[in-house]
């Protein structure tokens, strides 16, 4: 049987656990964290990490496992839709790998995925060529639609730092 990924969804504030606690069985899986600058008290910045999606972990596995995960400490049950459990999209799950190396202070917003018009992303960092989801750019705000999921990851960008090029495949365009 194939592996495929799957969300998760954990208890409040156990994401880390449950994916330390998978990776110590053995188990592939992704939680996602977000590097944030946050002002402390005294007015001096503090770096952070913390899950990008509240109560979620994604794991990679065959549909036998499901029963075993779900037996797990911290986990309440998988993300379901009209009956199964939602199947994300391998490409989603690189998306959102690339787009937390890439950038810090990502917010997360509700969405629905809309195709318009088609671009491509000429840089050498980010290499967004292989995106295979929705993207926005609108000046300083970089944006990347996740349909499994109905969510889109955004980023504040540098002005210099892209260079947009219509072309008939790849990554789509949203207007803002």
């Amino acid at each position: 049987m194939q592996k495929k990924w799957y969300a998760v969804y954990t208890k409040p504030n156990n994401e880390k656990k449950v994916s330390a606690l998978l990776t110590k069985k053995k188990i592939e899986n992704y939680c996602p964290l977000n590097r944030a600058t946050r002002l402390t008290t005294n007015e001096k910045r503090k770096e952070s990490s913390e899950p990008l999606f509240q109560n979620y972990v994604f794991v990679h596995i065959t549909e036998q496992d499901i029963a075993f995960i779900k037996q797990q400490s911290g986990v309440i049950n998988f993300v379901y839709w009209l009956g199964r459990p939602v199947i994300i999209k391998g490409v989603e799950i690189e998306n959102i790998q690339e787009f937390v190396e890439t950038y810090s202070n990502i917010y997360l917003e509700k969405t629905e995925v809309s195709m318009n018009n088609m671009v491509r992303i000429v840089n050498k960092t980010p290499n967004f060529d292989e995106f295979d989801n929705v993207i926005t750019i609108n000046s300083t705000i970089v944006k990347i639609t996740l349909p499994t999921m109905g969510y889109m990851l955004c980023a504040k960008a540098r002005d210099e730092e892209f260079q947009l090029e219509e072309v008939s495949y790849g990554v789509r365009m949203m207007e803002v």
